[in-house]
């Protein structure tokens, strides 16, 4: 079993994944940095100076000990915007993979 393991763990796919995964995560933080400090300041202050963050429709205030009961849809925004970004960049690399196979499978030819 112990040898099987490793012959998994050496194929190409387990190590690309790997490092896809550990890219994915640093995106993922530059992702999150470009829309919390750069984009969302610039929609609030082009739209009077909304901070998204503070987006929220109250259901129950905070009394005492309790804390505030609210829908806070400026963060659900937020990450919406995130993953629009993810969602664009990916598709931008999909796109340009495609073009070169494509463009090296008629070189072959």
């Amino acid at each position: 079993m112990l040898n099987e393991f490793r012959t998994f763990i050496a194929k190409g796919n387990v190590l690309d994944l790997a490092v896809g995964v550990v890219i994915g995560a640093a995106f993922g933080k530059i992702t999150t940095s470009l829309v919390e400090d750069i984009i969302n300041p610039i929609l609030g202050l082009a739209i009077g100076g909304v901070n998204f963050e503070e987006l929220k429709v109250v259901l129950k205030a905070a009394v005492g000990e309790e804390p505030e009961v609210a829908i806070r849809y400026g963060n659900f925004l937020q990450v919406l915007l995130q993953f629009l970004i993810i969602a664009w960049v990916i598709f931008l690399i999909v796109k340009a993979a495609n073009r070169v196979r494509f463009s090296e499978s008629l070189k072959k030819q």
